[in-house]
């Protein structure tokens, strides 16, 4: 098997640190214990220099030999096919995994994303708070029947939810204390814990880079 890399932006802001997507990739290769490198293109001029493998313009997106597969949830599919930790191989475990991990995606990014850039304009009334206070509600009642999303285990379906909900406006929106378990659970395993340090290092590392190119 050739080795998987990840691609991320060179450098960000510090604001999105320790949340930009890559983290994704990386936190289900390490809980597989896949073995993976890190590759970057350039913050600055983002929106066109890499188009040719990501054609609008975001990361991550993943290499795996001659494979280039964009978009974060098609790449954890991709990692889940290769490790049963990330997804079980029967049927029914599989098929619950896939399910919750496009909810994740479609039910309630889809939902959250939008109201939480809208927070950021500092308008009053926000249009999108009942309807992200509605998803994230049943979310909740999910969560507090279970432990895990699918197959009675951790699948990736588990990491990207929790990757969706611990953003900081979404997690503290309510009081949905299953849901903050969750979060909570998930966030304090060791491969979560690895791959958040080594995005962390990753855009620390170049703020030398950009001073001393200054």
């Amino acid at each position: 098997m050739s080795e998987l890399i990840v691609w991320t932006y060179d450098w960000v802001p510090e604001g999105p640190r320790g949340f930009v997507r890559d983290l994704r990739l990386r936190w289900a290769c390490e809980e597989a214990g896949l073995a993976y490198s890190v590759r970057t293109v350039p913050f600055e001029g983002r929106e066109t220099n890499h188009l040719a493998y990501q054609p609008f313009g975001q990361i991550p997106f993943l290499s795996d030999g001659g494979l280039e597969i964009f978009e974060s949830g098609a790449g954890l599919l991709h990692l889940a096919r290769q490790s049963d930790t990330l997804m079980p191989r029967d049927p029914a475990g599989e098929a619950q995994t896939v399910q919750w991990l496009i909810a994740a995606l479609n039910s309630i990014e889809m939902v959250s994303v939008p109201w939480w850039f809208l927070s950021l304009s500092g308008e009053a009334e926000n249009g999108l708070t009942g309807w992200v206070g509605s998803r994230l509600g049943q979310l909740e009642a999910v969560l507090g029947e279970r432990e895990w999303l699918a197959a009675d285990r951790f699948t990736v379906a588990d990491l990207l939810m929790a990757d969706v909900l611990r953003v900081p406006k979404v997690r503290a929106f309510g009081d949905r204390p299953a849901s903050e378990a969750y979060v909570t659970r998930l966030t304090a395993r060791p491969a979560f814990a690895r791959a958040r340090a080594d995005q962390l290092a990753h855009f620390a590392a170049a703020d030398g880079n950009r001073s001393g190119a200054g």
